[in-house]
């Protein structure tokens, strides 16, 4: 059995009422099968149907629960990209063995930390671009960036630091040729190892930081270990990735 398929249709004007009078007798009740129906008069819409096309003013719902409790700084909308641009890290093991001993001592201090699961030094803000501005914002980062060179980098920048004011610079420039927010005033730049929801401040100063440097301090071969070859910059924009190598 096939079902009867859905089909849309409209009437005006007097000549359509005309002959739809010729096919209904006047006063009579009701219609035998195979007669249209009155005009003005509308079948009933199934619910299965109107369940089918959901309001579209209705935004998504972001579920925080599903992101570990991290709750968006700017609102999800349709053609909003959010965009940040940094400098990857890629963790060696001994790295991680370091991370897993620091976690395990600040954990003590603050239970809910939770180890990060990709690292980076940021050059920008999360900042949001129309879909049609990511093309021309990546070119722009790309000539901006060109002439600058490799560098290590460490957990925090000890030294080089003038060196990210000058690449932060330029990525500060892109920004306000696309009126969007640049990067904080006296940045430090670091890599961040781990997060938690909430403020942890309290928790974390005084004692738990000087024995997590003590951690760090004796690690073996610490020094080489927390150096990182930044070799290229990346700009993260919704679900799409650009790299623009460095000399």
């Amino acid at each position: 059995m096939s079902a009867a398929p859905l089909v849309g249709y409209s009437s005006s004007g007097s000549e359509d009422e005309a002959e739809a009078g010729a096919r209904v007798r006047p006063g009579a009740e009701g219609r035998s099968r195979g007669q249209s129906p009155l005009p003005g008069q509308r079948l009933p819409v199934p619910d299965s149907v109107l369940h089918m096309f959901p309001s579209t003013e209705e935004g998504p719902v972001d579920d925080s629960a599903k992101h570990g409790g991290r709750v968006r700084t700017f609102p999800h909308e349709r053609g909003n990209w959010a965009t940040h641009v940094y400098i990857p890290y890629v963790a060696r093991e001994e790295f991680l063995d370091l991370l897993d001993a620091l976690l395990c001592h600040a954990q003590t201090y603050v239970p809910r930390l939770v180890r990060m699961e990709a690292f980076h030094l940021s050059l920008s803000q999360s900042v949001v671009l129309r879909h049609h501005w990511i093309l021309p914002f990546v070119q722009a980062l790309k000539d901006r960036v060109a002439s600058f060179h490799r560098t290590f980098v460490g957990l925090e920048v000890t030294s080089g630091h003038a060196h990210f004011l000058d690449l932060v610079a330029e990525v500060d420039r892109v920004m306000e040729e696309f009126d969007l927010s640049t990067f904080y005033q006296d940045p430090s730049f670091h890599i961040s190892l781990a997060w938690c929801v909430g403020d942890a401040r309290l928790q974390m100063e005084g004692p738990c930081l000087q024995e997590l440097q003590g951690i760090v301090d004796e690690f073996e071969d610490s020094e080489m270990l927390l150096r990182a070859y930044a070799e290229q910059i990346r700009c993260k924009s919704g679900n799409k990735f650009f790299s623009m190598p460095l000399k």
